[in-house]
């Protein structure tokens, strides 16, 4: 979003609006929340190799390397909140989902696995007895209010013209997340170009307000 309004991409709030529309359908919806929905069944399974199967992909699918680390950064942090409170949220889990929480979060800490954000989202969900749609729509939504709200502390929008174009895109992230939550991570895609070029533009931008 920073890259795109520097360089004079973005000047209204529907151009906005449009391009996070598109960063949903090209890349949310078919990359972020197939990782995440196979992670959430992977981690009901117990099933380790499936988690990391699910990071590796969606790795593979996320070219700008700041996208891949900051949400490596992102799930390492969530991994960390829940390790501190990890009596009270998984006091009512049972043992298996605990286990998956606790093999993959040891996977995550001795270099395993990365750990991106809608994995260990998805992980997190399950043994927290979200439902995995549940846990989509909270990822998404997730996404959606942190694009909003960088391209407002940039001072371009204002919060009515933000809360707008949020309320615009509330049926595609439903639309997205139902599509997606259940897909095969065989059918994982990503399809955002220049996004993408964007984003790597931002990785050697001299001025720029976020790191990622």
């Amino acid at each position: 979003i920073e890259q795109y309004l520097n360089e004079g991409s973005i000047e209204t709030p529907e151009q906005l609006g449009d391009l996070i529309a598109g960063y949903l359908r090209g890349v949310i919806g078919p990359a972020e929340i197939v990782a995440l929905g196979h992670a959430h069944r992977s981690a009901m399974r117990g099933d380790l190799d499936e988690i990391r199967a699910a990071d590796e992909r969606l790795g593979a699918a996320t070219l700008p390397a700041e996208f891949r680390n900051s949400s490596r950064k992102a799930g390492g942090k969530l991994l960390e909140l829940l390790d501190d409170s990890n009596d009270d949220l998984l006091a009512d889990t049972d043992a298996e989902a605990d286990g998956s929480v606790t093999d993959y979060r040891l996977a995550c800490q001795e270099g395993q696995t990365p750990g991106y954000l809608p994995v260990v989202l998805g992980v997190v969900c399950q043994a927290s007895d979200l439902e995995c749609h549940e846990a989509a729509l909270v990822s998404a939504y997730s996404s959606v209010t942190g694009l909003l709200g960088a391209a407002q502390r940039l001072g371009r929008f204002g919060h009515t013209a933000i809360q707008a174009q949020l309320s615009r895109l509330f049926p595609i992230i439903e639309s997205v997340c139902t599509e997606y939550h259940d897909a095969d991570l065989r059918a994982m895609y990503a399809f955002a170009p220049m996004v993408d070029v964007m984003g790597m533009n931002h990785e050697r931008a001299d001025r720029r307000l976020f790191s990622s």
